[in-house]
C-alpha cells in the first residue's frame, strides 16, 4: 500500500472536550518529599499532553465568592458569576428534575456524621443514595410534616438527591443567609456553624418570603431536630450497632433563587450542541442551565469506585454527535476532603489511565480534530481538608498544536506555561479560539 504526500488541511471547525478533575490540584506533601500529588502521582498521559500541548494556570474563582464547586465550574465555561450565581441548591435541583417556582428557596442538603459535637464527615460515612433515599422519605415524614402544619402551608420538603447530597426547599425562603460549607469544617464544633442572617441582610425582607432571621431560625431548627429523629431510624441503630459512622444530621447550604442563565450555544456561536458526563447533581444542574444534554452512566458514583470506562466510552460516544463534550470525575475531590492521600493518588492514575486515555486514543482516530483540556476546578489539599482558592493548572492539546516547554503536569510546571495566568472566562475564550481554525496533516490512501 502506498502513501501519497501530506496534504495539509484547513479546517474551520474542530470539536471541544474539558476533562475536569475536582479538586485535584493540591500542596506540596513532605510525606510525598516535598512534591504534590500532581507531581507524584504516576500520570504518563497528562504528562504526555503537556509536553505536546500547551499549558497555563487559571484563576476560577471571582473575587468575593467562595470556592465551591459550583463556583469554580461554573466560572471555568465561561459565565459571570456576578450575573448568574444563585448557589448549589437551584443547580442540583435543575439536576433533580425539581421546576422550582419563583418563591421557591433551594438549599444544598447533605446528611452528614457528626460525633461529639463535631462536624466528623460531610458525607454521612459514605452514604449510598438507596439509603439516602430511606432517610430523605423518614425525614419528609416526620420532620417536614410537623413544619407544614405549623406553618399552615408546605413550607418545606426534601428531595433526594445522590448519596449525600440533596435538597431542601422552603416555600418563602430568603437566601440572604450565611451558611457553612460542612466540608470545609471537618472536625470542627458545629454549634458555632450554624445559619445566621447575613450581617447587611436586614434590607432583605419581602412581603412573599421569609426575613433573613426567619429562614435562618427554621433552617437551624431543622438542624436541631434531625440530629434527634435520625439516630432513631433503623439504618443509623444498625450503624452504631456495627461501631460505624452514623448518617446522624442534616446540614443545609449553598441556597438561592431560580437563576437565569443563558445556554452556551447562545454565549458561544462555535458551539452548536453539547452534552455534561458527571455523577454530581450539582454539575449536571450547571449542564442543564448551559443547554447541554446529561448523559448518566451506570455505576458512576462521584467516588474513587467510580465507572471511569463507562464515562469514557460515553464521552467518546458524545463527540461522535456532539460539538461540545463536559467531562467531571469527582473521586480526586472527595479523597481531598476523606485526607486520603493514597487515595488521591490512585484517583490521579485511574483518571489518567482509566478515563483520559482511551478518549485521547480514540479523538485521535477521528476524523474532525479534538481540542482536549484538562485542568482541576479548584484545590482540595489532603493536609487541609477544604477546598482553596488558587490559581489551577491546565492543559490545552490538540493534533497540530505548537507546544510549550511545560515537561509535564503538575501545579508548579504549569506556571511556565505559554498561556501564563488566565481568569475566568479567558479559559473559555482561549479553548474556543485555540479550534476555531485548524490546520492538520492527513495522509490519503
Amino acid at each position: 500500500m502506498l502513501i501519497s504526500p501530506i496534504r495539509l488541511i484547513t479546517s474551520k471547525t474542530m470539536k471541544h472536550i474539558i476533562i475536569l478533575g475536582d479538586g485535584m490540584a493540591d500542596h506540596s506533601v513532605e510525606r510525598l518529599g516535598g512534591k504534590t500529588p500532581l507531581q507524584y502521582a504516576d500520570k504518563p498521559m497528562m504528562d504526555r499532553l503537556a509536553r505536546e500541548g500547551r499549558c497555563g494556570r487559571l484563576v476560577t474563582v471571582p473575587e468575593g465568592f467562595p470556592p465551591g464547586s459550583e463556583v469554580a465550574n461554573t466560572a471555568i465555561l465561561g459565565y459571570d458569576l456576578n450575573k448568574v450565581y444563585e448557589g448549589r441548591g437551584p443547580l442540583e435541583a435543575a439536576s433533580i428534575g425539581y421546576d422550582m417556582a419563583d418563591d421557591d428557596f433551594a438549599i444544598r442538603c447533605n446528611i452528614i456524621t457528626i460525633e461529639d459535637g463535631k462536624i466528623i464527615t460531610h458525607n454521612g460515612g459514605n452514604l449510598e443514595t438507596d439509603d439516602a433515599r430511606v432517610l430523605i422519605d423518614y425525614l419528609n415524614e416526620t420532620l417536614a410534616k410537623p413544619v407544614n402544619e405549623r406553618e399552615g402551608c408546605e413550607r418545606v420538603k426534601f428531595i433526594c438527591g445522590i448519596q449525600y447530597r440533596h435538597l431542601l426547599v422552603i416555600k418563602g425562603g430568603n437566601k440572604h443567609i450565611d451558611c457553612a460549607p460542612p466540608h470545609d469544617h471537618p472536625n470542627e464544633e458545629w454549634r458555632p456553624l450554624l445559619v445566621q442572617p447575613e450581617s447587611v441582610a436586614s434590607g432583605f425582607a419581602a412581603d412573599n418570603r421569609l426575613s433573613p432571621q426567619q429562614t435562618a431560625d427554621l433552617i437551624n431548627e431543622l438542624i436541631l431536630r434531625s440530629q434527634e429523629l435520625l439516630p432513631q431510624h433503623p439504618y443509623n441503630i444498625e450503624k452504631a450497632r456495627h461501631g460505624e459512622r452514623q448518617a446522624n444530621s442534616i446540614w443545609p447550604w449553598s441556597g438561592g433563587y431560580r437563576p437565569s442563565m443563558q445556554t452556551l450555544m447562545q454565549q458561544y456561536s462555535e458551539i452548536k450542541n453539547g452534552s455534561v458526563i458527571s455523577a454530581v447533581d450539582l454539575i449536571q444542574g450547571i449542564g442543564r442551565y448551559a443547554g447541554l444534554k446529561i448523559i448518566k452512566v451506570p455505576g458512576a458514583t462521584g467516588l474513587a469506585n467510580t465507572n471511569y470506562e463507562g464515562k469514557a466510552q460515553a464521552a467518546i460516544d458524545a463527540l461522535q454527535k456532539d460539538d461540545f463534550v463536559f467531562v467531571h470525575v469527582e473521586a480526586t475531590d472527595e479523597a481531598g476532603h476523606d485526607g486520603d492521600l493514597d487515595l488521591k493518588l490512585r484517583a490521579i492514575n485511574y483518571l489518567d489511565q482509566r478515563l483520559i486515555r482511551p478518549i485521547i486514543e480514540a479523538t485521535e482516530k477521528m476524523d474532525e480534530p479534538v481540542c482536549v483540556a484538562i485542568l482541576p476546578d479548584h484545590p482540595t489539599p489532603v493536609e487541609l481538608r477544604i477546598h482553596i482558592n488558587e490559581p489551577v493548572p491546565f492543559i490545552i492539546w490538540h493534533k497540530g498544536i505548537t507546544p510549550d516547554d511545560v515537561q509535564q503536569y503538575d501545579e508548579v510546571s504549569c506556571v511556565s506555561g505559554s498561556y501564563g495566568l488566565l481568569k475566568l472566562d479567558e479559559f473559555m475564550k482561549t479553548l474556543i479560539f485555540t479550534g476555531s481554525e485548524h490546520t492538520y496533516e492527513i495522509h490519503a490512501e
